[in-house]
């Protein structure tokens, strides 16, 4: 067996058809269907059922890719064993991360690890969803939290959820003092996956007399307009069509510029933090640690500033 056979069996226990799994691999699907028959000839089983559409290991087909998985992430950190004498990174690391966070914050600071760290060899895939559609990567980037075993979670950013409008929708429809009057504005809500993304909720961060916060307040609105994107959420609001409730890293800058206003900053909207996902197999590599540890470190400065900035 070669290396190349390793890393065809990982991708398809990754991959929900031989056309997913021959992208990755960047090779087209008749030549990965050839090298798959040719891996069973030799080995004597069947590794996998498939069709048109999809493609699913045998229990054989599964161990291979078990077994494969550890001789991989064996040979790929040998090299980091020696590196680690002389502090060098090298090597490729493929990142996953959400469209817009992932454009904004995450390219920015690949694009700086990569000039300091020449022998690193990158990948950033944008995905609508990187979770759990990426599981390919070496680091998937996720806005809320995630439970799997397989994968390791690292907290990169604190993510609130910020109330927000604009000052001519203020100046037009009036400031809500307190949570119920959101149901009197116009809310602009996005629809992402299958979220009920009407329901709101809502609690006083800490009463005056300085007691514990307070029990969640539900709020079913009524959108004046709704959106997938978020982005477009996020200019409609500035062009004073509504309220938005959106995530800090997002209307941070937009608040600090005065484009939005944030309202009802003493009531917590809930958060999605920031999370970097590794793969359990792979946490102990020294250039995912270093890169973790750089995107730590930079994404939580951006946000000390940009909250400086919004105050």
């Amino acid at each position: 067996m070669e290396l190349a056979d390793l890393r065809l069996v990982t991708m398809l226990a990754r991959s929900e058809s031989l056309s997913a799994a021959a992208r990755v691999l960047n090779v087209t699907p008749s030549a990965l269907s050839m090298r798959l028959k040719k891996l069973e000839k030799t080995l004597g089983v069947t590794l996998a059922t498939r069709d048109a559409r999809h493609m699913s290991l045998t229990a054989d087909g599964a161990r291979l890719a078990r077994e494969a998985q550890g001789l991989l992430s064996a040979i790929e950190a040998l090299p980091d064993t020696f590196r680690e004498q002389t502090a060098q990174l090298a090597g490729h690391i493929r990142i996953a991360a959400p469209f817009g966070f992932g454009r904004v914050h995450i390219a920015p600071l690949l694009a700086r690890f990569a000039r300091a760290n020449p022998g690193i060899r990158l990948q950033l895939d944008l995905l609508e969803t990187p979770w759990p559609h990426s599981h390919a990567a070496d680091i998937v980037i996720q806005i809320g939290t995630v439970r799997d075993s397989s994968w390791s979670a690292r907290p990169l950013l604190a993510n609130e959820r910020w109330l927000c409008a604009s000052p001519g929708y203020i100046a037009a429809h009036g400031y809500p003092r307190e949570p119920r009057e959101i149901l009197e504005h116009d809310c602009i809500c996005i629809r992402e996956n299958d979220e009920d993304v009407t329901l709101w909720r809502v609690r006083r961060r800490k009463s005056d007399a300085g007691r514990k916060p307070s029990s969640p307040t539900t709020l079913r609105v009524t959108p004046a307009f709704t959106t997938n994107d978020g982005s477009v959420a996020r200019r409609w609001a500035e062009e004073g069509l509504g309220l938005v409730l959106r995530s800090q890293w997002d209307v941070a800058d937009a608040v600090a510029e005065g484009k939005l206003v944030r309202l009802l900053s003493d009531w917590d909207f809930g958060s999605a933090p920031v999370i970097a996902l590794v793969p359990t197999r792979k946490g102990r590599s020294l250039r995912i640690q270093a890169l973790l540890s750089y995107l730590a470190a930079n994404l939580g400065a951006e946000a000390a500033g940009e909250k400086a900035k919004a105050r």
